[in-house]
């Protein structure tokens, strides 16, 4: 045999005689979708906010600590890395809310038409554009 794909694509039926098995169909045949995209997304997004959360704690550490403590972490914070990791969160925050209530939904039951997923999926990008900016608005408004 040449390689381990062809090794795999033999067998024997079930009265012994041997088969040549069909290669399941890959990524590279696919055609993005929506639907996969905005799963994939999901599953990044719940990633990101367990590492941002590790952002979180060295703030809070930092604040319950001393002063200077706080001062390198408040200045880490609002440098231009630092609000871009910011904006980060953020956005996976507010986008894995959105697409968690979409999940919800689904438990429940409703949204599953074609037509219904491709709409809760673009609602979801949008709802999650406009509470991002939102929310940075007011975070900037308040300094």
């Amino acid at each position: 045999m040449k390689d381990v794909r062809e090794a795999l694509m033999l067998g024997r039926a079930s009265d012994g005689k041997p088969v040549r098995r069909p290669l399941s169909p890959h990524l590279q045949i696919y055609r993005p979708q929506i639907t996969s995209a905005l799963s994939i997304f999901h599953r990044i997004t719940g990633v990101a906010l367990a590492a941002g959360t590790l952002l979180l704690v060295w703030w809070l550490a930092a604040a319950a600590g001393s002063d200077a403590a706080y001062a390198t972490v408040s200045g880490f914070l609002r440098s231009p890395i630092g609000y871009l990791l910011l904006f980060g969160w953020t956005v996976a925050l507010w986008y894995h809310f959105c697409s968690g209530l979409r999940h919800l939904a689904w438990d429940a039951g409703r949204g599953f038409e074609l037509a219904q997923v491709h709409a809760s999926g673009k609602l979801v990008l949008v709802a999650t554009a406009v509470l991002t900016v939102a929310t940075w608005v007011i975070g900037l408004a308040a300094l």
